[in-house]
């Protein structure tokens, strides 16, 4: 599946009405927020249909699954969105992840748990926005480009965490060796690291660079730490391959369609993150071109002035500042 789909379920008393964009949305909130009552909806309409009082409306299929056989239902459904409720603790397994990898389904997740399975992104965690009769999402984290933290924090970094040693950590240290004097870069060896490392630096004030796409499992733990006093800020793009393709450098009309509307051009069954995908995309676009891309290791073409700085450019402002590139020290 792919494509962004609008889903409308109502009944003489309520009416929700939210858009899925990506393979995995996760809908997390306390007790009272609607969760449930949106789950027994939806369960009530795929028991008995229209008969049940309520009405659903989608171009997707609807499904609830459960704990009980959620195996063998999961292997017959086929394009459709999925919806879990939080007490359905399978979604936390290994199995679970594994079962979803390449299914052309998209799923809905009610969950107050982390998932750390799961390839989710930032943008796609909401909770329920209740307003009289109505009900929608509301993202938790709702920017491709976000920086957490207070205002007082938000004037202050001393420290680069990347989520890992590949190419985006090389090319971010090597444009800070280039442009400032002060900050340097470090890895965490994974997303899953990074709270550890920000705890690790306690006294300091680091901003953590990693692929928003798929940081989803770790935000709350890393929101958390910001809330406990923790000195952080985040800059979350979707993926360092996402800013190579959004600077330009591939000048094709393809790609900035493809920008412009991923979920579009995203299939669930082939990609189970928008980051794989996204880094795909760019090492067939630049293959056998001097911009070649290899996630491991950063091709010394990307670190040219004149290539770096259109990298660089698409950074937020605010991060430019902080990390003190605006131009040569």
């Amino acid at each position: 599946m792919k494509g962004a789909h609008q889903v409308v379920i109502e009944n003489k008393r309520l009416r929700y009405d939210f858009t899925i964009h990506r393979n995995i949305t996760v809908i997390r909130g306390n007790s009272a927020t609607g969760k449930t009552t949106l789950i027994g909806m939806l369960s009530l309409y795929q028991q008995d249909g229209e008969a049940s009082g309520v009405r659903l409306s989608c171009d997707k299929a609807c499904v609830v699954i459960n704990s009980v056989r959620w195996q063998e239902n999961l292997a017959v459904i086929r394009d459709s969105i999925v919806f879990i409720d939080e007490d359905d603790h399978f979604v936390k397994s290994q199995e679970f992840a594994e079962a979803i990898q390449a299914s052309d389904n998209y799923y809905v997740i009610i969950t107050r748990d982390r998932l750390p399975s799961l390839p989710y992104s930032v943008t796609e965690i909401y909770g329920i926005r209740v307003s009289g009769k109505y009900a929608g999402l509301k993202q938790v984290y709702n920017e491709f480009y976000r920086i957490y933290g207070n205002t007082a924090d938000a004037e202050k970094a001393d420290i680069c965490v990347t989520e890992d040693s590949n190419s985006g950590y090389q090319f971010l240290k090597y444009a800070l060796a280039e442009h400032s004097s002060e900050m340097t870069c470090v890895s965490a060896s994974g997303k899953s690291n990074i709270p550890a490392k920000i705890l690790a630096l306690k006294d300091r004030h680091p901003l953590v660079f990693a692929d928003g796409a798929a940081f989803g499992p770790e935000m709350e733990r890393v929101d958390r730490l910001r809330e406990q006093g923790f000195h952080l800020l985040l800059f979350l793009p979707e993926s360092f391959e996402w800013l190579i393709l959004k600077s330009a450098l591939i000048n094709e009309g393809e790609v900035s369609r493809i920008l412009e509307q991923p979920e579009d051009f995203i299939e669930s069954r082939e990609y189970f993150s928008w980051e794989r995908f996204f880094t795909d995309l760019l090492r067939r676009k630049t293959n056998r071109t001097y911009l070649h891309y290899d996630k491991a290791e950063i091709n010394p073409a990307y670190l040219q002035d004149s290539v770096s700085s259109q990298i660089v450019a698409e950074f937020p402002e605010k991060v430019k500042k902080l990390l003190g590139i605006y131009e040569k020290k």
